[in-house]
Parts: C-alpha cells; structure tokens; sequence
C-alpha cells in the first residue's frame, strides 16, 4: 500500500482502483462497492472519482407481483394421500391443483434497490494517487484523489443516530472549488429491470427536484394486484443537498423516453458551481397508501416524500451550526461512538503473514488465490473483520436478507429473500457468540412479523392447532406456504421453527433474561395467539399490559410460548398410526392411539433440503434425521425455558416433554459407521450433494459434544460427502455449513479446508463482500460466506452451551499464535481475553459472568497438563478422555485461568 494516509484506519479496508457503475447496463460492476448501513437505510458505493454512484437501500423494500398472499387452501387436504404415497415409497405421486393439474410453485415477493444517485463531477483531469476505504470502526465509507486541481477527498456514512446516509465533499487541498451535477439515474438502465419474475417496467415511478434545488427525489409506485398488501404501495428516496459558498440550480437534463418514467419532466437535476462544500442527506422509506395507480401520474404532492424530506430537514437543523454550516463531523461523531462501541466488542488477531496486513484488497484476494492449501492471514484478519463490519451494519431493524441488505440490480438472486433452511441460519450464526447487540433485536423482530404465518402453515399444512412451522423462505412481509412444488415440497420442511428459534435462546443462554422492544414492524396485534403457552393465547387485557408496557420479556413472553408452539408441533405430526416397530420396520395401522414399549413414532412427510435417496426420485420422504435432530433439540430448549421460568404447572409440561423425547424415532447407521440422513431401512444413503441437513446433531445443535457414538458417526457422514459429492460444490453455504459442522466436529484442518474454496476462487469481490459461489455461476451477491467466515471462526476458537465452556476446539496447527477478545459464552460468561501460543502449549483465558455463583466446566483444545486460576493450580477433573476444572464466577468479576504444559 505505501504510506499510509490520514484518511485511513487501521481496522478497515482499502483498495487502490475502483469499479465504475455505468448508467446503461452496469451489469454486476455494482458488487464491487463500498457498503454502509444501519439495518433500515444504507448504500452501496463505486468510489468513482468522477462519475460515483449510490444505490440506497432500504430492509423493507419488496416488490410485489401477481403470485397469491394466501395459502391455497387444496394444501390441507392432501396431507393424507401425501403420508400413504411416502410409505408406500411411490416416488411418482404429484402434488396437484384441486383442478387436477400438477403443482405450480408461486413466489414470495422480492427486493429491490432505492434510488441510484450520480455524482457527475466537473472538475476532471488525468487521475493520481487513488484510494478508497472503508472504516470499520465508523461505518465510513471515503474516496480520495488527486488531479491537476489538488487532492479531493469525500466521505459517506449511514448514521445509525440519525437514520439518514451523509456524504461530505470538500474543496481541493489547492483550494480549488466544486462544480458537479447530481442526478437519477434510471430505473429501467439498471441491472436487472429488463429480466426476471418480476415485472418491474409496471412500476411508475417520478424524479422530483424542488425549485430552489433543495433536494432530489424518487418516488414511485408499485404495480397494482389483486388482494397484494401493496396494491396502493410504493417507495420513495429524498437526498437532500446542501451547499457552502457556491450556487445550486435546478436543471433539466435530456428526456430518455423512459416508459416508467411519469414525471413532467423526466429527468431534472441539480447543478453545483463553486462550493467550498457539499452536504447531501439521504433517507429511504415505503408505504402501504401511495393510492391508486391511476391517480399516481398525475399527482403533484406525494406524504411520503413530504415525510421523508422533513426528517432529512430534522437532521439537517440537528446539525446546523455557526453560520448555519452543516456540522458532518459531529453527525459522524455520535454514530460513530455507538458503531465502534459494537465492532470493536470483538477482537480477532491471528500472528504471521504480517508483512500483508497493510495490503489493499485486491493485494489480499491475489495473495490468497495464489495460496490453494493455507488461509493467509492478513487475508484471515481482514475478511473476519469485513464479515463483522457488514453483519453490523445490515443488523437491527430485521434478519440479515440473502443479499445481507445490499443490492444494485432489479430481480436479484433468488429474490433476495430470506432463505431459512441454511442461508439467514448461516448469516445470525456468529450474533450471539459475537457480543452484538441490535442483531439480535432485528431478528427477533422478523421471527415475530413472520409468526401468524408460521401457525397458519402448521394449521393448513397438518391441520395441526396452536403449532408452528416455520416456512422455507419469507420475503420479510410474509412467510405462508405458497413456494412449494414437487420437486422442492416446502410445505412439508419441518425442522424450520426448531432451528429458527434456537438464535433466540442462545441469546437467552449468552446475555440471560432482558426485555425486548415492542418495534411497529413486530405487528403485536397480530400476536395475541403466539404470545402465550396456553391454547386460547393471550387474554385482550394482557395484549393490552403488553403493548402499555412497551417490551416483551424474552423468556416468559417470547421464547416460552414460542417454544411450546414449536413442541406442539412435533407432538402433532407424531401420530401413533405411523410407528416403527421393535425390529424398526415402518408399519402403518390406522386407527392405532397409542405406541408400545419399544416402538418409535414416525416422522411422516419430511424433507431434507433437496436431497433424496439413491434410487428414490423424491424429496418427500419420512425420518429426516434432520427433523429428529431438531425435534430432540427444540424439546430440549423447551424443557430448558420450563425450568428456568417455573411458572405453575412447569413439570408436568416437562414431564410431557421428555416422554415425547424419547418416543422420536432413533438415529440410524450406515454399513460404514456413518449417521444417515434418513433413519429409515428402506432407503440408500445419497451423498452426492451439498445440504448438510442430517448432521444437525453436530451444528446447529450440541448433541455430538455429549454423545462421542454420534459424534464419530457423523465424522464419517461428513467425510462421505467430501468424497462423494463430486458435482454440488459451489455454493457458498455448503462450504460454511461445513465449516461450522467440522469446527463442532472439532476437526481444525476441515474448517480451514472448508473455508478455502471461496476464498481461492471467485468468492470474494474486489470490496470483500461475497458471492454465492466459488465460481460465480449464479452471479448472486450473497453475505453467506461473508457471516459464515465469522461464525466458524468463531466456533472453531470457542465452544460453549449452558454450564461448559471449551476453548480453541479446533485450533489449525497453522494458526500458531493468536487472541480474540470479547466473544460471548452461552452461559452468560464473557471471554474478556482468549490467546494461545502452540509452541510453548499456553492458553491464556479470562472469564466474566453475567450472573452471580455461575458454575462452569472449563477445558482447552490444546494439550495440556497444568492450570492456574488466577495464579492458583487448579484441581482436575476427567470425563472420559477430556481433561477439565470447575469454575465458579462471580457476577462482573474477572477470573484468569492459564492452561499449560510441564
């Protein structure tokens, strides 16, 4: 990189070229960008000296389409007829219309970028010494550059204070002033507008400028269906602009005849000439009641614009000082104070490669392309610290999207949804052992707006009462059951609310009990049914003590009754009529009320993600061992929540649980010691694919820790899948799920060589956001890899669940020396400070607890023979072949314990 210059932080990145956004078919250049956000508004950015553009974005953004908003209601009927054709195995048998005519699947709706704003600068000549950068610790994104005219430097942030992005551009340091153009670029040249489902040339939308050149904007409507939620809705996008010592215009540039395009004048801008400074504030936001289509051209005054533009004015004021000069250093100031609070909770340093961590990214990319057997570590250090930096800033409002909260192009990837039978799982992964804050919130809060269809897919998918089933995907707005098919039977996926819920107790296991924001986007009103154990729901006064109290308390009024929904659920699809015997042959006696001694329930349709049997052409099967593993682990986090809560009557719910625990169907083996991924005799184990689904046991959940059988048995299914799984190897979420699994596996070389793959390919744009891929072949921005590089890291370097902690379970031989401080336990213990040094054998921890008298079995990874707790030896204890000491910490009170060899 050469010197460094003031503009740039040591955590961050930065890259030395640039990729410009081009106004007519910018294709993918977008992905490229610098990214910000606060997990409602944010932006990408080219960096472009001359010609940069923002796309603002917006969490909430979805674009509808004509696909129904309701579950068909043929789906409740077909149960039936679906349990006989999976126990007969007819691999034939079509999900079909009431008509008759085979299943089509529909779609949720999908997300969308906000306005693409243009920075055409004026002041122009042969271009020196450029930089761009993102500031990890503020969010701050920073362009600087240098012409015949001096050295230009501009800066943007997404202010997680304010809810607006700020960008600041200065005269040169030769005092040379600012002449640009600002302008919107059209929708219908951007990436994507002219393919996909969606239909986006339906939109209508208007550039607007003010007289007085005050501020641009974007407003539009959205294409209007019959029964959308957003049959009058549209979005809008305000930037504000503010000028210091120079003139601004409104200007008229050149009519592109765009179709979409409904303005007067289609395409007005603003012109700047000799500023000392520029200030523009954006903000981005949608409504339900844009009004109708018809009326929406000849409109002239549109609330939502009017809206949006008073709280960029609020902001403006806030920070208008002497001379009325808009003060972005203190803007930046108290965002900043909050961000770096919560990036630097975490620490991650990893020794060697030292000579590469003032490299640029695309230095870094080369280096670790070049570098197809070992993870660099400056390569390491700077994707974990992007990873954490972008989780950040796309957290708080609701769960990371597919695309983290960023896009450029109309019709993204797979709709830019959330995907939750891996992806968003993937994503949250490392929140909670990551010591963030408003992650967690944000997730919680989609969970809850999602919940009604939750309970309606359990009703009209089994006909089951007060239960859950979480669906495959959700577009954000909605989550029913209208995305399934024959060849992706989603109706049918059932270990969805075991797995969804499990971030929400770990955040209980990691920070304890604590009250939750009652937000608008939760929909409370529609959470009378959810929000309690009982059957009947809430009674109308408790809704009403909820909503005046403001919060929800996360055990007793979230996780508690969220968790019995969910163990309603696995009670229900059990049914005595599909069991397996002593012999474990599956048997079907209709009218059969209850098991006998030594037989198991079936799990009877299910689904493991896209995966089928050899020889059974199929995805609708029975005994998903994914569906086992999540039943036994979300009747076990049930059974947890009943003995903390105690509330009257807890034990006979706990009693009830562990009977039904134990009436699952049993895991079964393979010939060669592997766990199958279906306990079912009649099938042949498939490994020729990517999902991971069946080692639940080992990631998400925790019984491989426990249990050594399983433990081994799942080593060799995840070695079955290496070997056999020759053409289902790109994906991103596959090498992350695999990460994870190994590092629970403790298995140190597969971690690394699971994360590999993305990072010696495509996997990592120039900006060091992600793709899908290793190889691109979906062209998907994609934040998997990004969050999932965390999390395994994470789990690699520290495990935990209630009372036990491990330290470095996995720890690469390469990964010599080393710290991370700040993670978080799951058993509400802080990790102040972790390091090793493998040479000498030395683990250095410091513990603090968050509640008082909290009894802890501590191990290390790494051999060891010796340990000091604060500078006392320490007893040890064996469990089998594992060495550990017993802790008891004090509330906020640090213990220092060293492990070491004699």
């Amino acid at each position: 990189m050469g010197k460094k210059t003031s503009h740039l932080y040591h955590k961050g990145n930065h890259a030395l070229h640039y990729t410009e956004l081009p106004t007519v078919n910018p294709g993918q250049a977008w992905r490229d960008g610098m990214v910000s956000g606060n997990g409602r508004n944010g932006y990408v950015t080219s960096g472009s000296p001359y010609s940069d553009s923002f796309i603002f974005q917006h969490m909430w953004f979805n674009f509808p389409s004509a696909d129904p908003r309701e579950i068909p209601e043929e789906l409740t009927g077909q149960l039936q007829e679906a349990r006989q054709n999976v126990f007969e195995q007819n691999d034939q048998w079509k999900i079909k219309h009431d008509n008759g005519q085979t299943r089509v699947r529909t779609f949720y709706y999908s997300y969308h970028p906000g306005h693409q704003l243009r920075l055409n600068m004026l002041n122009r000549g042969q271009v020196s010494d450029y930089e761009r950068w993102t500031n990890y610790e503020t969010a701050e994104t920073g362009v600087r550059y240098r012409n015949n005219d001096g050295l230009w430097v501009r800066t943007s942030f997404t202010s997680r204070i304010d809810d607006v992005s700020i960008t600041k551009l200065e005269h040169s340091d030769f005092g040379r002033k600012i002449n640009m153009v600002l302008q919107l670029d059209d929708i219908s040249y951007m990436s994507g507008a002219h393919n996909g489902e969606s239909e986006v040339r339906a939109l209508r939308y208007k550039k607007l400028v003010d007289s007085d050149a005050h501020y641009l904007a974007q407003v539009a409507h959205y294409p209007s269906y019959a029964d959308s939620e957003l049959s009058h809705g549209g979005y809008a996008g305000v930037t504000q602009v503010i000028v210091v010592n120079g003139t601004k215009e409104r200007i008229v540039l050149e009519n592109t005849d765009e179709e979409m395009n409904v303005g007067l004048e289609q395409n007005p801008a603003i012109q700047i000439k000799d500023a000392d400074a520029v200030y523009l504030i954006t903000t981005s936001g949608r409504t339900h009641d844009m009004g109708s289509m018809e009326t929406f051209a000849d409109g002239s005054n549109y609330s939502l614009v009017n809206e949006l533009l008073q709280h960029t004015q609020s902001v403006a004021q806030k920070y208008c000082h002497a001379e009325c000069v808009f003060d972005y250093d203190q803007a930046l100031s108290l965002h900043a104070e909050w961000h770096s609070h919560e990036f630097n909770a975490v620490r991650f340093a990893l020794d060697g490669d030292e000579e590469h961590k003032e490299a640029n990214n695309l230095k870094l990319i080369e280096l670790q392309q070049g570098s197809t057997n070992r993870i660099n570590h400056a390569f390491m250090e700077q994707v974990y610290g992007q990873g954490r930096y972008a989780m950040i800033c796309c957290s708080g409002s609701s769960a990371p999207r597919l695309y983290g909260m960023w896009t450029g192009e109309w019709n993204p990837g797979w709709r830019g949804i959330y995907t939750l039978d891996a992806n968003v799982n993937l994503q949250v992964a490392a929140m909670n052992t990551g010591n963030l804050t408003q992650a967690q919130l944000g997730y919680i809060t989609f969970f809850l707006r999602n919940a009604p269809d939750f309970e309606a897919n359990a009703r009209m998918a089994y006909g089951m009462n007060d239960a859950i089933q979480v669906s495959v995907n959700s577009d954000g707005d909605r989550a029913m059951h209208v995305e399934y098919d024959n060849d992706y039977p989603f109706e049918y996926w059932n270990a969805g609310a075991s797995w969804c819920l499990l971030p929400i107790f770990e955040y209980w296991q990691c920070f304890g009990n604590r009250d939750i924001p009652i937000v608008e986007e939760i929909n409370i009103d529609l959470l009378q049914s959810l929000l309690s154990v009982d059957d009947n729901g809430l009674s109308d006064e408790a809704l009403v003590s909820l909503k005046e109290r403001g919060t929800l308390n996360l055990l007793q009024d979230i996780l508690l009754p969220l968790l019995t929904k969910q163990a309603n659920f696995w009670e229900q699809i059990c049914t005595p009529e599909y069991f397996t015997d002593v012999t474990g042959r599956s048997c079907y006696e209709p009218g059969k009320s209850s098991l006998l001694p030594g037989e198991h329930y079936m799990i009877i349709p299910t689904y493991s993600p896209e995966n089928h049997p050899i020889g059974y052409n199929s995805t609708l099967t029975a005994n998903a061992t994914m569906d086992i593993s999540a039943a036994r682990d979300g009747l076990n986090m049930v059974i947890q929540a009943e003995e903390a809560l105690k509330r009257p009557g807890y034990e006979q719910a706990v009693e009830k649980w562990k009977k039904l625990m134990g009436q699952l169907p049993a895991y079964r083996y393979d010939k060669d010691g592997a766990l199958c991924e279906w306990a079912m005799a009649e099938y042949i184990e498939n490994n020729n694919h990517r999902h991971l689904s069946h080692l639940y046991a080992a990631w998400p959940a925790y019984e491989t820790h426990s249990d050594t059988e399983l433990a081994a048995a799942s080593a060799i299914a995840l070695a079955n899948r290496d070997k056999f799984n020759t053409t289902d190897a790109t994906a991103g979420h596959g090498w992350m799920h695999k990460a994870l699994v190994h590092a629970r596996l403790k298995n140190a070389d597969g971690v690394l060589q699971s994360l590999l793959p993305m990072m010696i390919e495509g996997g990592y744009y120039d900006s060091l956001m992600t793709d899908h891929d290793t190889n691109r072949r979906n062209h998907c921005y994609c934040t998997d890899t990004a969050f999932g590089v965390v999390g395994a890291v994470q789990e690699a370097l520290l495990f935990s669940n209630t009372g036990e902690i491990e330290v470095l379970p996995a720890l690469a031989s390469d990964w010599v020396s080393g710290s991370i401080d700040g993670l978080m336990a799951r058993t509400q213990v802080k990790v102040d400070h972790l390091s090793w040094i493998q040479s000498t054998g030395m683990t250095h921890v410091v513990l603090s607890s968050f509640k008082p008298d909290n009894t802890i079995r501590l191990s290390s990874g790494l051999p060891w023979t010796t340990v000091l707790v604060d500078g006392v030896e320490t007893q040890v204890h064996m469990n089998g072949n594992q060495k550990y000491v017993h802790l008891t910490l004090q509330e906020n009170q640090e213990t220092s314990i060293v492990f070491s060899r004699a």
